[in-house]
């Protein structure tokens, strides 16, 4: 009953707009969630935002506070979730409206987004000047868009996690590969999809980033540069890049190492976004600490 009694809390907040007279407002001062992170999803219809509302729910010392999107406007988040309770939480269009309820509860309140790479410095921004932290997960997010973003929240003493992945078990893959780069020469990236995307993924582009930062030179023996069957290859260090897309295929990423006699490989499979639960929760739990913005969740492992 603890947790309900601070989403009447809200719903009377988001009433207030249409004139309702503020003083019917229930207090929860004394209410135990009051101590619970607030948390707003932004994108919660996605399956991934459903994902996140349930995991959240589930987890200790946080709770949804508030669910943003453009679809199923108006319906509770719980029920959309298909959750055995409603949670009494309706899904709003307007990010702005829930940002300042939860800001008028004074707790500590977290912004999860899972937009696009086109709102995400508008979103950032608009939960910083309510005091609230972000977590981004959006894909394709610009590296200029990053920097704009540091700079803003440093200013703000306000912090912000950038994590182009959520996935622990990714994160574990690009640490391993990063090791093994250093006794290897001869390294590919091959990866695997069931839906179309945009090639190569952020997952291996991200591989491929880590690896070209490390001052080798991969695959000098290499002579198929021009040959399309071949890969793509990534930067200046010669690291290539396969894509397939089948239907029914797991998310998967392969790294290959290759020396004299051997051959090294290190993967990292996806079925579903459950996976991406943990590195969500560890980020809720990071972010509200920070008083600048943190590109990657690798940071806190």
């Amino acid at each position: 009953m603890a947790g309900l009694s601070c989403h009447f809390r809200f719903r009377i907040h988001h009433i207030s707009y249409q004139n309702v007279n503020p003083t019917r407002s229930v207090s929860c001062s004394a209410n135990p969630s009051q101590k619970n992170i607030k948390v707003i999803i932004n994108g919660a219809a996605k399956e991934i935002g459903r994902a996140a509302v349930i995991a959240i729910t589930k987890a200790r010392g946080m709770e949804v506070a508030g669910a943003v999107d453009s679809r199923f406007v108006g319906e509770d988040i719980g029920q959309v979730c298909d959750m055995e309770e409603p949670l009494e939480i309706p899904i709003i269009k307007d990010l702005t409206m829930v940002l300042g309820s939860i800001s008028q509860s004074k707790a500590k309140g977290v912004v999860i987004d899972f937009t696009d790479s086109t709102t995400v410095y508008d979103n950032v921004k608009q939960a910083t000047a309510f005091g609230l932290r972000s977590v981004v997960h959006v894909p394709r997010i610009k590296q200029e868009t990053v920097s704009a973003l540091s700079g803003f929240c440093e200013k703000a003493s306000m912090g912000c996690l950038v994590a182009p992945t959520l996935s622990i078990g990714s994160i574990l893959l690009q640490q391993a590969a990063i090791t093994a780069s250093f006794h290897y020469k001869n390294v590919e990236i091959v990866e695997s999809r069931a839906n179309p995307m945009d090639f190569p993924s952020p997952d291996a582009v991200q591989i491929a980033d880590n690896l070209s930062n490390l001052g080798q030179i991969y695959n000098k023996e290499d002579l198929s540069t021009e040959v399309k069957a071949r890969g793509q290859v990534l930067g200046e260090d010669g690291l290539r890049v396969h894509s397939m897309v089948l239907p029914g295929l797991p998310s998967s990423t392969t790294v290959y190492f290759s020396g004299p006699g051997e051959v090294y490989s290190v993967k990292h499979d996806i079925t579903d976004v459950q996976s991406l639960m943990p590195g969500l929760i560890l980020a809720i739990r990071k972010v509200v600490h920070l008083k600048n913005l943190v590109y990657g969740l690798e940071k806190f492992l």
